[in-house]
């Protein structure tokens, strides 16, 4: 599994706070744990990726990087969390796709997801092959396409011109009303909806936020779930297939 180098975005509170974090910056300090990770160290360089990670910085590249160390180690259900942190950055990077299902492959519970209609998968798959801001960018490109046609109709004084610019910007309205449902969805879909991955080897699923409650059922690493609910120190999860119930949150990784 190839790694990558790459650009972090940082939270600027946590730079102010703490100024002099780190003597490196962070692309010195990732490519230091590249190289840890191509002499085979993998605990090494996951320990910087980690304090990376752990201080505000987040890439792509960063978890990436992170998931190849976790699964070299054998740590499959982290292997998949910052795989799926990637994802959520770069929606439709191959590599990271591809290393997903390869790590999945090596999970214990072949959970099978409730069939949904073509249309409804047609649907999801376009709304997630992009990020937030990707869409974002596509609509504001569609938006000043809108405007220039808009403005040519008004300002034009040739009737030829004018039907033109009149066919050619209903044809951008319809596209810009359309890219602007998907956007909306994008981003409902990631404020709406939380989802998370077993880290722990093992978890019983509690039936209620209790201990003491009757066991629904075990779910083992990198098992990948929705966040219905959050109730003290519980999760309310939902598998793919439908059943519900409550785990600790310290033995999941929220994505």
């Amino acid at each position: 599994m190839k790694l990558r180098t790459g650009l972090f975005l940082f939270v600027l509170l946590s730079a102010l706070a703490a100024p002099n974090s780190f003597a490196q910056s962070p692309d010195e300090l990732m490519n230091n744990a590249n190289a840890l990770y191509q002499k085979n160290d993998f605990t090494g360089a996951q320990k910087i990726y980690k304090e990376l990670a752990d201080s505000g910085y987040e890439s792509s590249a960063l978890y990436y990087n992170l998931g190849n160390a976790y699964y070299r180690t054998g740590d499959i259900g982290y292997a998949i969390y910052y795989y799926e942190k990637a994802l959520k950055l770069s929606p439709s990077d191959e590599d990271i796709i591809q290393n997903i299902k390869i790590a999945n492959s090596r999970t214990v519970d072949k959970i099978n997801e409730v069939p949904k209609i073509f249309i409804t998968r047609w649907w999801e798959g376009l709304v997630v092959s992009l990020s937030v801001g990707g869409w974002s960018f596509i609509l504001l490109l569609i938006f000043i396409l809108f405007l220039f046609y808009l403005a040519l109709y008004l300002l034009s004084k040739r009737s030829s011109m004018q039907r033109i610019a009149f066919f050619s910007g209903s044809g951008v309205l319809a596209a810009l009303i359309l890219v602007s449902i998907i956007w909306l969805a994008r981003v409902n879909l990631e404020t709406s909806e939380d989802y998370g991955i077993l880290l722990d080897k093992s978890t019983t699923v509690k039936v209620s936020p209790d201990s003491q409650s009757n066991d629904a059922f075990i779910i083992h690493e990198g098992a990948k779930f929705t966040i219905e609910e959050k109730v003290n120190n519980w999760y309310k999860i939902k598998l793919a297939d439908g059943k519900l119930g409550w785990l600790p949150q310290n033995s999941a990784g929220k994505i």
